[in-house]
C-alpha cells in the first residue's frame, strides 16, 4: 500500500464492499464488482470495475487505487496482473464460517479501524452462537443445498455449516470442505439415496426453476419434491463468503427449515428466499 490507511480501494467481490460499509468506511471505496448489491446504494455511487473473474485493469488502474481486494484462486490472475501493475492487492481465501470472521477482523486492521470490526465480527458470532443453541432441540431435516444444476454441486463450507447452525443436516456435508466446485459435484443417483427433506438451491446468480429440479428423473419419490420443499436462496444473500451469508442468507435458511423442523407436511409449492 502507498500509505496507511489506504485512501483509495477497490473490491473484486462483494464481501469486502458490505463489509466497508458496515463498518463505516465506505468513502474509501473506488470502484467494485459488478455483482456489489448491498447495500443497495451501492450501485449508483460506485463505479464498477470486474465481474469475478474478469476485471477492467485499464478502468482499475485509473482509478489510481492504494488497495485492491480479491478473493479465492479464481481472482489469482486479475491480482497477479495488478501486482505486476505496481498495485497492492491482499487476496481473501475464506471457505468457513471462520475465515468469513477473520475476514472482517482483517479487513477492519487493512483499512485502520479494528475495534469496529472486531465489535462487528463478535456480534456476528454471539449471534450465530445464539440461533444455533436455540435449534439444538428442534428436529434436524436432511438439507440438500444446489450451487448448481449441470453438474449438480453441492453446498460450499460456510453454507454447509449455516445449515447446521439453523438447525438442519447437510446430506453432503462431507464435501463441503472442499474449495473448489469440481470436487462438490454429486450425482442425481446420490441426491435420491440421501433423500433430503429440504432442497435449497441457489444457481451462481441464474435464477433457480424448482419445477426443473422436480422433473429430473426418479426425484419425484425425494421428500423434499414430495412435500414441495424446494426453496431458492438468492445468490446474493448466500454465496458470497460475507455479512450478507451471516445475516439474511442465514435467516433465509432458518424459514425455510422451519416447517420441515417442525414435522408440519406441506402441500406441494415451491418459493423464494
Amino acid at each position: 500500500m502507498r500509505r496507511f490507511p489506504p485512501e483509495r480501494i477497490v473490491c473484486l467481490t462483494e464481501e469486502t464492499v458490505e463489509t466497508l460499509y458496515l463498518l463505516g468506511e465506505e468513502d474509501r471505496i473506488v470502484g467494485v464488482s459488478g455483482y456489489a448489491v448491498r447495500p443497495v446504494r451501492v450501485r449508483r455511487e460506485k463505479p464498477r470495475v470486474s465481474a469475478f473473474t474478469s476485471a477492467d485493469l485499464p478502468k482499475i488502474l485509473a482509478l489510481r487505487p492504494d488497495l485492491v481486494l480479491a478473493f479465492s484462486d479464481l481472482q489469482a490472475g486479475i491480482a497477479a496482473d495488478l501486482a505486476r501493475a505496481g498495485i497492492a492487492v491482499h487476496l481473501f481465501n475464506q471457505r468457513d464460517v471462520a475465515g468469513i470472521l477473520a475476514m472482517i477482523r482483517t479487513l477492519g486492521a487493512l483499512v485502520g479501524c479494528p475495534d469496529r470490526a472486531e465489535a462487528l465480527a463478535t456480534a456476528y458470532a454471539a449471534r450465530l452462537a445464539e440461533i444455533a443453541a436455540g435449534a439444538e432441540n428442534d428436529r434436524r431435516p436432511r438439507v440438500y443445498f444446489e450451487e448448481w444444476d449441470e453438474p449438480l454441486i453441492s453446498g460450499i463450507g460456510w453454507v454447509s455449516e449455516l445449515i447446521g447452525i439453523a438447525g438442519g443436516r447437510d446430506v453432503f456435508a462431507d464435501r463441503a470442505r472442499e474449495p473448489a466446485a469440481r470436487d462438490r459435484v454429486v450425482t442425481p443417483e446420490a441426491v435420491i439415496a440421501a433423500a433430503p427433506e429440504v432442497i435449497l438451491a441457489s444457481w451462481c446468480g441464474r435464477k433457480v426453476v424448482p419445477a426443473r429440479i422436480a422433473a429430473r428423473p426418479g426425484w419425484g419419490a425425494i421428500p423434499a419434491v414430495e412435500a414441495g420443499q424446494i426453496v431458492e436462496i438468492k445468490s446474493a444473500l448466500i454465496l458470497q463468503p460475507g455479512p450478507a451469508a451471516l445475516g439474511d442468507g442465514l435467516d433465509a435458511i432458518r424459514a425455510a427449515l422451519r416447517p420441515a423442523a417442525a414435522g408440519r407436511v406441506q402441500p406441494p409449492v415451491t418459493r423464494t428466499a
